[in-house]
């Protein structure tokens, strides 16, 4: 058997070191073509060593000669720079494409990769929130899979197998709540990043925590959801399930509803991609109804986590109002990471960028760039007078 060869696009992140852990475990699968990273060179080196590429791309040419050097007795090609992110995609010995970057940055080699019709294992969610329309698009002229990696989304997909003749009543989304659930806004005023980065459940990212402990993860979700799974945003719920045991639920038209069941672990939902349409062996633990007790679900406070609710408005107006709404986010969950907003701030920053910034109603890839810059840099203006 053939061994699936896989880009892997953000590769030091979470996602990345998680689904380089997967290509252990199923070496007799799955190797690694490509490495890519933005910043991290030092692990992105350690990684090559150990997981030995055809191909290295660091996205800051910056590091490039640090990791040409540490790699010249290695047989691996570096290379540095977007361009060279956007076209490692479309090699013909790259098989799938992990797509992990963070943040709207994962957008053009994603494109890249569709229209040279690689199946993409989607982890940045950000790629169909700024651009869902053309991305499914591209997708369908291609005839590409796009199979999602998120938990959540992953759980609608597995229980959408089967199903795919069969309409939706509605798509169940579920998440944590955060670690800030049942909170008040006055309690959220004093809120400290250290704080906002001890997630209940999952251990991610620091900008993918962020967004959790906002709701904004979960916003960002509904959108990807609309375009992943063609359904309209009145049929998308939000429950919130501490546990985080149900990933997430499709109820069809007879009122039966599907769930898929687990303990927290990014891994399953990775292999699941990497692996479609096989479900691969694994010693991973396994869930006990017997011991798990209460599964609990409760309603969002969009009130008070206002991410949650600018989502699905700016879902709802189309256009380049969700792109406005992600780069505004990314802003300002930067700014309070580096401790210049408060906590609170972030919604602020993202409606006012919201109402501020023009809104288009027909977008093309020119003119969400040009959104993506003119918000950036307007909701940096915002942070600076915080």
């Amino acid at each position: 058997m053939n061994k699936k060869r896989i880009a892997i696009l953000g590769s030091t992140g979470s996602i990345g070191t998680q689904a380089l852990e997967v290509i252990s475990e199923q070496s007799e699968r799955f190797e690694v073509e490509v490495l890519a990273a933005q910043n991290q060179w030092e692990l992105l080196v350690k990684q090559a060593i150990q997981y030995n590429p055809n191909v290295v791309v660091i996205g800051n040419e910056l590091h490039y000669k640090n990791v040409q050097e540490a790699l010249i007795s290695y047989d691996i090609k570096v290379f540095a720079g977007a361009k060279a992110m956007r076209e490692v995609v479309e090699m013909h010995t790259v098989d799938m494409v992990l797509t992990a970057i963070v943040g709207s940055a994962g957008l053009i080699p994603t494109i890249h990769a569709i229209k040279a019709k690689k199946p993409i294992a989607l982890a940045n969610k950000e790629t169909l929130v700024v651009a869902g329309e053309l991305i499914s698009t591209l997708t369908l002229e291609n005839k590409v899979p796009v199979i999602p990696v998120d938990s959540e989304h992953s759980a609608i997909f597995q229980c959408l197998c089967g199903e795919f003749d069969n309409p939706i009543e509605k798509l169940i989304l579920t998440g944590s709540g955060g670690p800030f659930r049942g909170k008040t806004s006055a309690e959220l005023q004093q809120i400290t990043k250290n704080e906002a980065l001890k997630h209940p459940t999952w251990t991610m990212g620091q900008k993918i925590t962020i967004d959790s402990a906002t709701l904004m993860n979960k916003g960002l979700e509904v959108i990807e959801a609309k375009w992943l799974f063609d359904v309209d945003f009145d049929q998308i719920e939000v429950v919130v399930h501490p546990q985080s045991i149900i990933h997430s639920a499709v109820q069809f038209t007879d009122g039966s509803i599907k769930a898929q069941i687990g303990l927290p672990d990014m891994k399953l939902p990775i292999q699941y991609a990497m692996a479609y349409p096989e479900r691969l062996s694994t010693d991973y633990p396994r869930f006990d109804f017997a011991k798990i007790g209460q599964l609990t679900f409760e309603k969002p406070d969009v009130s008070t986590f206002r991410n949650l609710q600018l989502a699905y408005d700016a879902g709802r107006q189309g256009g380049n109002a969700p792109c406005i709404l992600n780069a505004g986010n990314e802003i300002a969950v930067q700014a309070f990471l580096q401790d210049r907003i408060g906590f609170l701030q972030i919604s602020d920053i993202i409606e006012t960028c919201l109402k501020t910034i023009p809104f288009e109603k027909n977008v093309t890839l020119e003119i969400l760039t040009e959104t993506d810059k003119e918000t950036r840099k307007f909701a940096e203006i915002l942070c600076s007078k915080s």
